[in-house]
């Protein structure tokens, strides 16, 4: 580091975030279900309005995004006003620890969780704290028992990532109103619209002001190459968000074929029903030849091995047969590989890999 320029406090503590690989050197049928996007990718109408959006590449966007929240509001039935959009809600999260997290404060997330609230907290100078998980699922009296004084804000992503786990309502409910009155609860639901029955937390944050949502367009909508999300909180949390977000964050192109994909309810349903189907499959296929899977709520499942090195050497096995899963190490989990439900000949490709490992091991 330089002797006299220096960054802020924390920053250099920050692993860099490594997305999902996606290519194998030597190979052109790869498989990548590295990093839990739609097999089918964007719906028709979404490509439509990307190819017509090339027409305005010359305009400056809206700034208050009217038409994509608008849009928002309608098709979730949330207020308009109180939704903020960003580049992914990778973006929300940052804004959020910018906003409330900085030296001297705190923000708790459970301990396998996604990687950028750590990172974000670093960012912002704030400490991250890690609650223990129960069976890698999200603990709500091991969150409450770490609060402090300090707690400024905690991240719960539910479902999960990346093991997939949920916690239902009443204990989301119950982690909101045990906070201390400083702290904001963030739900993350970039994987809610994959758990039937569940609002992503929409209603809680309605009957609170203490609890924001996150939720993306890169995973059941197939845009994560755009970077679009948003968030949904109350006023007074959406007012100061608004003020740390760039004017020109999202960009017409960004806005119009979000907007589009949300009224695909033709693409949306084949993608829940899909994942649904062969997520149920893989996991059973897995469990029946010894690899332990959690149930998940989300469009991946945490398959998980003997121990690291058999992790290791499956994964080993998977890349040789040009399937890329992600291992998921850096989430605590050296034993275990998270794998993209793709579609039903990817994930038959899968099961038939990963049966001839285990059967070449002599079993799991």
């Amino acid at each position: 580091m330089h002797k006299h320029i220096r960054p802020q406090p924390g920053i250099m503590d920050i692993a860099l975030y490594q997305g999902g690989s996606s290519r194998i050197a030597g190979r052109d049928d790869v498989v990548k279900l590295s990093s839990n996007e739609n097999p089918f990718g964007a719906g028709d109408l979404a490509r439509q309005a990307y190819m017509r959006a090339g027409h305005d590449l010359h305009r400056y966007p809206a700034t208050d995004h009217s038409g994509l929240r608008s849009a928002l509001g309608a098709h979730f039935g949330l207020d308009a006003a109180r939704i903020i959009c960003g580049a992914g809600s990778d973006e929300i999260i940052s804004f959020l620890c910018q906003a409330y997290a900085g030296p001297g404060d705190e923000v708790l997330y459970s301990q396998h969780g996604f990687l950028m609230y750590r990172i974000s907290a670093l960012a912002a100078g704030a400490t991250p704290i890690a609650a223990p998980e129960c069976d890698r699922t999200t603990d709500v009296d091991a969150l409450l028992a770490q609060c402090s004084p300090r707690t400024r804000l905690v991240f719960v992503a539910n479902p999960n990532n990346p093991t997939g786990t949920m916690i239902p309502l009443s204990e989301i409910e119950r982690l909101a109103a045990g906070l201390p009155k400083q702290a904001l609860l963030v739900l993350d639901g970039a994987y809610a619209e994959y758990a039937p029955d569940y609002d992503g937390g929409a209603a809680l944050v309605d009957a609170r002001d203490n609890v924001v949502m996150t939720r993306t367009f890169s995973k059941l909508f197939g845009l994560g190459g755009l970077r679009v999300g948003w968030g949904y909180g109350p006023q007074h949390v959406i007012d100061v968000l608004a003020r740390v977000r760039g004017p020109f964050n999202l960009s017409n192109v960004q806005m119009d074929v979000a907007e589009a994909a949300l009224g695909d309810a033709a693409h949306i349903a084949r993608s829940i029903s899909e994942n649904a189907r062969m997520r149920d499959w893989l996991a059973d296929k897995l469990n029946a030849l010894g690899v332990a899977t959690d149930a998940s709520l989300a469009n991946f499942v945490l398959a998980r091995f003997r121990d690291a090195d058999q992790a290791a050497a499956c994964n080993a096995a998977l890349l040789a047969e040009g399937l890329i899963v992600r291992q998921v190490a850096s989430y605590g989990l050296p034993e275990a590989l998270r794998i993209t439900i793709g579609d039903e000949a990817a994930c038959r490709r899968v099961a038939h890999v990963i049966g001839a490992f285990i059967d070449g091991q002599g079993g799991a």
